[in-house]
């Protein structure tokens, strides 16, 4: 079996619709890197209970899109923590400039990623200490992330949506309970790849959950049209069975 289960950034993966909406959170700096933080309005008053780490597609934790999502977990009741392993330079930055080399930017931000996460999660749990619950989410750029946390007993489950850059070993590695949110039509996550990690899920009794939505493409989960009503709904779904993902893990009921 191929150690490839999810294929490197295609061009979907750099293309966006801008959704509308006021962001609620706030940036701050974990371990050194730059941070979207998304609390529960009433976290003033009460513990934070589950923290949320997000790792996000090539636009980053700050583009508009990714923070009305992380919001959106807020106010389901997590604190959310987004990582801008792109140190301020996502991809949208530079879409539209004559000449971008999309290759150069790709490496420069895989390794800002490979080295910043590590101490960032460090950064993250010495932030809220070891009496909450954690989990990771990820989307296209951020998946492999998410599995390398899901490899150490921080998380009580994970949830990954269009991702790419996935081994194998990554996933063979992973401690915890997995969603899927994937797309009908995705180049660098096929239905190939996709039975190939069911395959491995079952085979390691893993608990896991799969969706599949028709009509839509890589970037659903974060990107799409909401215009188009296939779209919207399909993006939509997946953060609401993420959010109930996240509530049957960390629920003390």
């Amino acid at each position: 079996m191929s150690s490839t289960l999810a294929g490197p950034l295609t061009d979907h993966c750099f293309t966006s619709v801008a959704h509308s909406g006021t962001p609620k959170g706030e940036s701050i700096t974990i371990a050194g890197v730059p941070t979207y933080l998304s609390a529960p309005q009433a976290s003033a008053a009460s513990a934070v209970e589950t923290v949320i780490l997000y790792f996000s597609d090539v636009f980053g934790p700050f583009y508009i899109n990714a923070q009305l999502v992380q919001d959106y977990y807020a106010s389901q009741g997590f604190t959310v923590v987004g990582i801008d392993y792109f140190f301020g330079d996502p991809v949208h930055l530079h879409l539209n400039k004559p000449g971008f080399d999309r290759s150069t930017w790709r490496t420069k931000s895989v390794e800002q990623a490979r080295a910043s996460v590590p101490k960032w999660v460090d950064g993250v749990k010495e932030m809220f200490g070891t009496n909450v619950k954690y989990c990771a989410v990820g989307f296209c750029f951020g998946a492999p992330y998410v599995f390398q946390v899901a490899a150490t007993d921080m998380l009580s489950c994970a949830a990954v949506a269009h991702p790419t850059s996935l081994t194998e070993e990554l996933l063979r590695a992973s401690k915890v309970p997995l969603l899927f949110s994937c797309a009908e039509t995705d180049s660098a996550f096929p239905a190939t790849f996709r039975r190939q990690v069911e395959d491995i899920l079952v085979e390691k009794k893993a608990t896991y959950y799969f969706q599949i939505f028709s009509g839509v493409s890589h970037g659903f989960g974060t990107r799409g049209d909401p215009e188009v009503e296939t779209e919207r709904w399909a993006k939509e779904e997946c953060q609401r069975a993420m959010v109930g993902w996240f509530k049957r893990f960390t629920s003390s009921k």
